[in-house]
């Protein structure tokens, strides 16, 4: 309120500064002035020609001068009447100024410029995301795009992904379903699907979620979500062997630059299969790549192992490298060698233990490759 106060205060001292000048009658009265003065004139020319100071000639001459300037003055004085008239107009114009300026004033300020303006609902803000504005803001504003657009298809399908992630499970396979309806079905829609449908139940594969893996296997057979679940949900009916089978064969089947490809190695090598020929390797340095071109498998085989173990060993005396451990680990895993990547795995927790970030990066991490962060 003590801003109000002085903004109000330096604007009516700055109209006042300004108009006080037009409200001033001015010289409309000098023309009666001037009859005046003429008149003391003639009065004081009749005294000096009575006590002989002028001759009689000098006074007529004189009293012609005077009674000219006087007919002129009084003829001004006639002629400045209308001034008030006009004084009266410029009171008036100052009077709509001082009052009816601010008036307008504040009522676009407080439309529009407000500092205690309420925020606009949600709803009736633009549709524009802002990349600042925090991720659950966003969420909010799609959603209640969405609540009056129920068929937008697109909206749910950027909706869905979002859901999932922040672990609203629920809400995002409502999504996915709606996304299905009104944007097509697609094996990565019915996959996202069962993902979704995994995380309502603490990362179990449903009987529900399964057949949204069969439906997304059944568009397109070579889907690496799909088939990675499906062998997941064997793993977990206690069909080992018909999960290996599944993923080995996504292994043999799939891009050697796959980014699915470690998840899958770690998965087979944990339920005891084994990495099919060529496809199971450590990523090599492209320098390493051209040497090994050449080799026989059992010269291959040697010159990873080299490797690995040289990345062991460095690790050693720099276990802050997350990036190595967790390569380190995968090529164990990779290899069949699970124990030799469990004692890696808590290496690299000791050497980061201290280090809040980079033991979560590390978690994160084993994660992806199917171990417990």
């Amino acid at each position: 309120m003590t801003l109000w106060f002085v903004f109000a205060l330096m604007t009516v001292a700055a109209i006042f500064a300004v108009l006080w000048p037009l409200s001033r009658r001015g010289r409309a009265d000098t023309g009666g002035s001037e009859v005046v003065v003429y008149r003391d004139q003639l009065a004081e020319i009749d005294r000096d020609m009575a006590s002989g100071i002028i001759g009689a000639a000098e006074a007529d001459a004189a009293r012609i001068e005077i009674s000219r300037r006087l007919l002129a003055a009084a003829d001004a004085s006639g002629r400045e009447e209308p001034v008030q008239g006009s004084l009266n107009l410029r009171r008036s114009a100052a009077i709509v100024a001082l009052v009816g300026l601010p008036v307008i004033a504040s009522g676009f300020y407080l439309a529009l410029g407000s500092p205690r303006l309420g925020d606009f609902p949600l709803a009736e803000r633009s549709r524009v995301a802002d990349a600042n504005q925090p991720l659950a803001n966003l969420v909010a504003q799609v959603e209640a795009h969405l609540e009056k657009n129920p068929t937008d298809g697109r909206g749910w399908t950027v909706l869905a992904p979002v859901l999932s992630r922040l672990g609203r499970y629920d809400d995002a396979v409502r999504a996915y379903r709606n996304a299905i309806n009104y944007a097509g079905d697609s094996a990565d829609r019915r996959a996202d699907l069962g993902e979704a449908m995994m995380g309502t139940a603490g990362g179990v594969v449903t009987a529900e979620a399964k057949a949204e893996f069969e439906r997304a296997v059944a568009l397109n057979g070579d889907d690496a979500k799909g088939n990675y679940f499906l062998g997941l949900a064997a793993e977990q009916d206690g069909r080992k062997a018909d999960a290996a089978a599944l993923w080995q064969k996504m292994l043999s089947k799939g891009p050697p630059d796959a980014p699915w490809r470690p998840l899958v190695q770690a998965a087979l090598v944990r339920v005891g299969g084994t990495v099919p020929a060529g496809v199971g390797a450590p990523a090599l340095p492209d320098g390493a790549m051209a040497a090994a071109k050449d080799m026989s498998e059992a010269d291959r085989g040697t010159m990873i192992q080299g490797m690995v173990d040289r990345l062991a060993t460095r690790l050693k005396t720099n276990g802050d490298d997350v990036e190595g451990w967790l390569r380190l680990v995968r090529a164990y895993l990779v290899m069949g060698e699970r124990d030799k990547a469990m004692s890696a795995l808590a290496d690299a927790r000791q050497a980061v233990a201290n280090d809040a970030d980079r033991l979560r990066q590390l978690n994160d991490g084993l994660k992806n490759l199917g171990l417990d962060g």
